[in-house]
């Protein structure tokens, strides 16, 4: 019988320090391997974990980068006046 403790918070540690661009690639892959179907059911679900970990900071990240666009203001004659926060749509 294996192990009840869930294993999965230790295995996705990695998963903090990824640059976005690592972590989409990797959920490419991810995705590419499950579509392929041929896993084990229980490394499916280890593999599906690791893909909603790696979703999840990935949309950390693009949420913090939202937050520090800037819409830059102009004045009347056209030049820059300043910056505001990007309007959420």
């Amino acid at each position: 019988m294996s192990d009840p403790t869930p294993q999965t918070p230790e295995k996705n540690a990695d998963i903090a320090e990824m640059t976005f661009e690592h972590a989409v690639e990797q959920l490419e892959r991810i995705v590419d391997h499950l579509e392929k179907g041929d896993v084990a059911l229980d490394k499916s679900i280890e593999i599906y974990e690791r893909g909603e970990a790696l979703k999840r900071h990935c949309e950390t990240l693009l949420n913090a980068a939202e937050n520090r666009i800037e819409k830059i203001r102009l004045d009347r004659s056209g030049k820059p006046q300043g910056t505001e926060p990007l309007d959420e749509e």
